[in-house]
């Protein structure tokens, strides 16, 4: 699949005044570096990055940048906000080479909810990683990581050893088979099991000094 476009103009000046007049111009300052060139500072139309960071996944999503008819593919690294309107003031974009692998954080999405036997039961999905870092290809980067809950019961985990990832998709963590979810138990029931499991330890206690009293 094509990468979505980002148009882009040469930024002859630099420095703080520059910026702020270009922002009035409804233009936002970017730098694009990497891939062992030197980084070239460039405009984009502020429209145009509003709506391609409305559409959600900005920073997961590979662009090609065309700067003077030329396009080079880049990965969105950062972006600065100003701290009242919320407008954006800055991007970074990093070129990467057709063939490149990056490291990046991936949303997971829970599917198949409705036919869990654990959350039937009552239980309550426990997100401990919304997002998980992956190696992937560069001109491949999923949207989403899909996680099937379908067959969890209640008390249950999902890890990620038993997750179906795409082609080419590792989780940069390697040395252990991390926990992502876990279907547990709602307060109420927890609650009662605690008190189930406080008279079981008293009965026996009972129990026990009765047999020592006989003896």
């Amino acid at each position: 699949m094509a990468n979505p476009v980002l148009k882009a103009e040469l930024r002859e000046k630099a420095g703080k005044g520059s910026s702020r007049a270009l922002r009035r111009e409804g233009k936002i300052p970017a730098v694009v570096y990497g891939n062992k060139k030197d980084p070239v500072t460039v405009t984009i139309d502020r429209i145009e990055l509003v709506k391609q960071l409305n559409t959600g996944g900005f920073l997961n999503t590979t662009y090609d940048i065309e700067v003077g008819g030329k396009k080079e593919m880049v990965l969105p690294r950062d972006v600065q906000f100003h701290p009242v309107t919320d407008w954006p003031l800055h991007v970074d974009f990093l070129r990467l080479a057709q063939d490149a692998t990056v490291n990046i954080n991936i949303p997971v999405h829970f599917v198949n909810e409705e036919t869990c036997p654990g959350l039937k039961a009552g239980g309550v999905l426990n997100v401990v990683r919304h997002e998980v870092e992956f190696s992937c290809p560069a001109n491949a980067i999923p949207e989403a990581i899909e996680i099937d809950i379908s067959a969890l019961e209640l008390g249950e985990s999902v890890h990620i050893s038993s997750v179906k990832l795409p082609e080419g998709v590792t989780p940069v963590i390697e040395d252990r088979d991390f926990t992502i979810a876990t279907i547990a138990a709602p307060s109420g029931l927890k609650s009662a099991e605690a008190e189930e499991a406080e008279e079981g330890e008293g009965e026996a206690a009972e129990a026990a000094e009765e047999e020592a009293g006989e003896e």
